[in-house]
C-alpha cells in the first residue's frame, strides 16, 4: 500500500517549546513516534515531514499525488493564508485529513478560517496531538476497501 503523508507546517518543529499552554509539551518527534507505532498497528506506512516553507509543503503534496494514499496535514499558520497549499491539495485525488492541535474556532478571528478545510475530507481540531492518531484511524477506515 502507498504511504500516508503526514505533513506539518511552520513552527511545528517547536512543538513542546512554543506556547505549551496552547500546544502541549509533546515534541514533534513524540508525535512522529506515536504515529509510526499506530501505523504499524493498523498495517499502514507513513512519511512524516515538517517544513517552515510553504513551497516545500506544496512539493510534498505534489509528491503524494504519485506516491501517497492519503494526507494528514497540520498546515499551521498556512491554514489561514495559503491558497497554494489548497491548490496543491485540490490536485491530490486521495483523502485528506486536516489536523489542528488547538481548537482554532476558539482562538483569534483570523485563525477561524482555513483554506485547507475547503479540500479536507475531515477536520480534527482541539484534540491536542491525539488528533494525528485520530486522523490515521479515520484514514485506515477510509482506505480499508482499497487495501
Amino acid at each position: 500500500m502507498k504511504p500516508i503523508y503526514i505533513l506539518n507546517g511552520p513552527n511545528l518543529n517547536l512543538l513542546g517549546q512554543r506556547q505549551p499552554e496552547i500546544y502541549g509539551r509533546e515534541t514533534l518527534d513524540d508525535v512522529a513516534q506515536a504515529c509510526a507505532a499506530l501505523a504499524d498497528e493498523l498495517g499502514l506506512t507513513i512519511r512524516f515531514h515538517q517544513s517552515n516553507h510553504e513551497g516545500q509543503l506544496v512539493d510534498w503534496i505534489q509528491e503524494a499525488r504519485l506516491e501517497g494514499a492519503a494526507i494528514v496535514i497540520n498546515p499551521g499558520a498556512y491554514s489561514h493564508t495559503s491558497v497554494a497549499i489548497l491548490d496543491a491539495l485540490n490536485a491530490f485525488d486521495g483523502p485528506v485529513i486536516e489536523v489542528h492541535i488547538s481548537n482554532i474556532h476558539k482562538r483569534e478571528a483570523f485563525r477561524q478560517h482555513s483554506y485547507v478545510s475547503l479540500r479536507a475530507d475531515g477536520v480534527i481540531a482541539g484534540c491536542g496531538t491525539l488528533g494525528y492518531q485520530l486522523g490515521l484511524r479515520r484514514l485506515a477506515q477510509v482506505l480499508a476497501p482499497a487495501r
